[in-house]
């Protein structure tokens, strides 16, 4: 099971760390994902951490804004957002997936096996 937590509103320019907390003993051995989806727009890839932590991969929208780190003792997963922007308004979600990193890296959902909920965050102009 995972849950996000730490979404909420914030001004432009503002940073944000969301948390994703994962139960079960084997979450040190799944990639983790972080993905958003805004109101009738389709499910984005925002980056991912791979199982060790060593490995990350970010796309174009959100490099260098945008980083993503674990900590396995605690079974936990960050993203920490900066400069938001009103675009980055969206329900985040994180997901784990087993597929090897290269995999993981094609950015598609449909490779990662199990998802939180989502928390939303909201960037007010």
């Amino acid at each position: 099971q995972l849950v996000e937590s730490g979404g909420g509103l914030v001004q432009v320019g503002d940073s944000l760390r969301l948390s994703c907390a994962a139960s079960g003993r084997t979450f040190s051995r799944y990639h983790v994902g972080w993905f958003r989806q805004a109101p009738g727009k389709e499910r984005e890839f925002v980056g991912a951490v791979s199982y060790s932590g060593v490995d990350t991969y970010y796309p174009d929208s959100v490099k260098g804004r945008f980083t993503i780190s674990r900590d396995n003792a605690k079974n936990t997963v960050y993203l920490e957002m900066n400069s938001l922007r009103p675009e980055d308004t969206a329900v985040y979600s994180c997901a784990a997936g087993a597929a090897p990193w290269a995999v993981i890296t094609h950015t598609r959902d449909t490779d990662f096996d199990y998802w939180g909920q989502g928390t939303q965050v909201t960037v007010s102009s």
